[in-house]
């Protein structure tokens, strides 16, 4: 598994595939409808970078197979809603 230092795209803000967890400032947060709370267990938020990571690995991958067969670019991550 590669390692992600803080300007890889596994550490920059944005939600996470769809979920209810958005990085914000180097930090992972739980939104929810009635607010928000910081995620501090250093347990729980390495297995979120390690998901972000293979996120952003499989991004990266996909793109490359639909540029190789001609495809359309793929979504860029966090942008849908």
């Amino acid at each position: 598994m590669s390692s992600h230092s803080p300007s890889s795209p596994a550490a920059r803000s944005g939600r996470l595939a769809r979920s209810p967890v958005v990085r914000r400032d180097g930090q992972w947060w739980l939104i929810t409808g009635s607010g928000s709370v910081l995620a501090t267990d250093p347990t729980f938020t390495s297995e979120l970078d390690r998901f972000a990571a293979a996120m952003a690995d499989a991004d990266r991958a996909v793109a490359v197979l639909r540029s190789e067969q001609g495809g359309p670019p793929a979504p860029r991550p966090g942008r849908h809603r």
